[in-house]
Order: structure tokens, then C-alpha cells, then sequence
């Protein structure tokens, strides 16, 4: 029996070298920091696997992932894997065997953590989560140095980080500070208990980008998802010049000249005003396009801008090629990327760059150049 593969109708290229580029480029500005490059959610759904693969033969020291599952794709790549979320009890034993670095979110995961490994006759790396202000998981900041007191020489654990997390480091600086302050205080306190630690971080990509002295000792590694690929927090700064490294892309796959005042759409939220040439592109919400360009973005045919024409349905969004009279059926369109950044999306979405680069659908094929 022949293997047939069809022709992709919507798909993303990931530039492969330029993530590469970018992490050289946020490695020299943090140095001597290390850097942890987070890959959680299928690397923000452009496909941890490869992004692993690429990144392992650069100066990234390690990479973070939210659960076991993530942590299990990327294992092989020999690079430390660090565990940033919580955990939970099912997933410890796998932790403890495959080394994963783990999270000290609180007493009984340290208690819990400590009674795998020796059962296993393993040494476990674990790092202190601290909540800081993020108010999600972690140990509160009030009861940190006690239970760090209580639980670094628990057996089978060989605690070498601390870390928090930043909630809004694009635009509330003095907030930020504090949590470094804390910090900082923390550590002067368990040092005093002869309590040091190996790795110490706070920094995200929006911290390396607004919050210098986030990326300075006594912190000696910063992560970074978002930034990897080019994009970031539109709230805050672009202290890096990176390059975007993703293109989403579809076909052209009709073409019509539509009557004047004729409904485009579910809804039927556009009328052409006049005899009006309307391409139809393979691509709708189902790959990721969001509803809120109906009638107020555009994807680039033929490097021309060429404006959404009524609502995005689940597999297909119209637009105008009017001023496009060389279009072709099977053309090539940028739905997004260069042309296209990805903050107008979520700009008309009114989110964030992380949700939009997440909602890349399942069935949109991912191409690494």
C-alpha cells in the first residue's frame, strides 16, 4: 500500500535558525546568567520537540515544562528539565525516576518528594517555588524560611534553586522590585542558616525585556518562552531586537466576483457596496484565526494587504483581492507572521501574544525550515 500525504492547506513555518538567533541574542544579555528556555505547551504550540532539538546544541543550560507528559517528549535531548508548575502525588514516582528537576511548592510535596526518592534509592534535584505576589502556587513568602528550614536536609533531596515568578513585569516596575526584594532578603536570611542556593531566578521574557536588575546576581539564570520566538508583551519594552520566527500560512482556494449588495458570511455581516472580486482562504478559527478580525484585519496576498470580508467561519475567512487581479486558486497567503505581527492579532482580540501563538489549531501543519 502507498503512503499518500496531501498537500497542507493551512500551515505554520518555524524558522529554526532564528529561535536559535534569538536565544544567542538574549544569552549575551543576561550573561553571565544562564538560561532556561521554557518550552511548556508544546512550546507555546509550535512544537517542543523540534524547538528542543535545535536549542540542544546551542549554550542553553536547561528547559522548563508545566507537567510530567511535557517533560517525558523533550527527555532525550540530555539537557536538565526543570518542573515549573505543581505537581501531583500520580506523578512523583515518574519525577523521582526520570530526574526531572522538581517543584517545592509546599511542606507535604517536599515530605512527599523526599519519601520517593529514598524508596527509589535516588538523589532528587529540587528548586523552591516561592509566591512572591502571583498568588497561584508556591510557598507563601511569609512562611518560606521556616519550611525551607524544616525541609532542605529532608533524604533524597538535593535542593539547589529557589525561584518566583513575576505577575506583571511589563508595567508595574515598583511591584517587581519588591518581589526582588524579598527575595533578596530570603537569601540573607538562610544564609545566615549556612542555606545557600546554586540557581536562583525571577525572570521571565517580560522581566529580561523590563526589569534589568532581574536578570543580574545574586540571580544566576533567567527563563525564556515567548521571547524565543520573536514576540512579546506589547504592554511592556522591547529591550531585545528579535526576530519573529513563525509564519502561519493557507491557500487561496476560490475566487469570485460577488454582485453589489451581496451578504458575506455567518451573520451576514458585510454587503459588497459594488461588484467586488472576494478571495476565499483556507484558514479559519479552527486554526486559530480569531473571530475579532471579522471585518477589521487582513492576511497579505501577494505581499498586497488585503482586508477580511465578513465573519471567520471554522475553516475559511473571505477577503478582498480586488487590487489583486494576478491571484491565482492554490496562491499562498500570510495569515500571520512577517507581515502580520502577532500583537494585532491579540490587540483585536483584546488578549495577550501568548494566547494567539497557543491557538495555532491542531490540523495547521507545523514546517521547520
Amino acid at each position: 500500500m502507498t503512503n499518500k500525504t496531501a498537500a497542507s492547506r493551512v500551515w505554520v513555518e518555524i524558522s529554526l535558525n532564528k529561535i536559535k538567533s534569538n536565544f544567542d541574542l538574549i544569552s549575551d544579555k543576561v550573561s553571565p546568567l544562564k538560561v532556561m528556555a521554557v518550552l511548556k505547551a508544546n512550546a507555546y504550540g509550535l512544537g517542543a520537540v523540534e524547538i528542543a532539538k535545535a536549542l540542544s546544541d546551542t549554550g542553553i543550560y536547561s528547559f522548563g515544562v508545566a507537567d510530567v507528559k511535557e517533560a517525558i517528549s523533550i527527555s532525550h535531548f540530555g539537557k536538565p528539565i526543570q518542573l515549573l508548575g505543581g505537581i501531583i502525588d500520580d506523578e512523583i514516582p515518574m519525577i523521582v525516576e526520570m530526574g526531572f528537576i522538581a517543584p517545592i511548592t509546599d511542606l507535604q510535596t517536599a515530605v512527599k518528594l523526599s519519601s520517593e526518592a529514598v524508596r527509589q534509592n535516588k538523589i532528587l534535584e529540587c528548586h523552591y517555588l516561592i509566591d512572591t505576589g502571583m498568588g497561584r502556587l508556591g510557598i507563601l513568602y511569609n512562611d518560606s524560611q521556616k519550611i525551607i528550614e524544616n525541609t532542605i536536609k529532608l533524604p533524597g533531596l538535593n535542593c539547589t534553586g529557589i525561584y518566583t515568578h513575576f505577575p506583571q513585569a511589563y508595567n508595574n516596575r515598583d511591584f517587581s522590585l519588591e518581589q526582588i526584594k524579598k527575595i533578596k532578603t530570603l537569601l540573607e536570611l538562610l544564609d545566615q542558616k549556612n542555606i545557600t542556593f546554586k540557581w536562583i531566578h525571577i525572570a521571565n521574557s517580560d522581566g529580561i525585556n523590563n526589569i534589568p536588575e532581574s536578570c543580574k546576581p545574586p540571580f544566576s539564570m533567567v527563563r525564556t518562552g515567548i521571547n524565543l520566538y520573536g514576540v512579546f508583551d506589547f504592554q511592556g519594552a522591547q529591550s531585545i531586537k528579535l526576530s519573529p520566527v513563525f509564519t502561519v500560512k493557507a491557500r487561496l482556494v476560490a475566487i469570485r466576483i460577488l454582485p453589489p449588495q451581496t451578504e458575506i458570511g455567518y451573520g451576514k455581516t458585510y454587503k459588497t457596496p459594488c461588484p467586488t472580486r472576494v478571495g476565499t482562504v483556507s484558514a479559519g478559527y479552527a486554526d486559530g484565526v480569531p473571530i475579532a478580525i471579522s471585518n477589521n484585519g487582513a492576511f497579505y496576498l501577494q505581499a498586497k494587504r488585503c482586508p477580511v470580508l465578513g465573519r471567520i467561519s471554522m475553516d475559511y475567512t473571505t477577503i478582498q483581492i480586488s487590487h489583486v487581479p494576478e491571484a491565482a486558486i492554490g496562491d499562498q497567503v500570510e495569515c500571520l507572521g512577517n507581515s502580520i505581527p502577532v500583537n494585532e492579532w491579540a490587540d483585536a482580540k483584546n488578549t495577550i501574544s501568548y494566547e494567539i501563538i497557543c491557538s495555532i489549531g491542531n490540523r495547521v501543519d507545523r514546517h521547520y525550515l
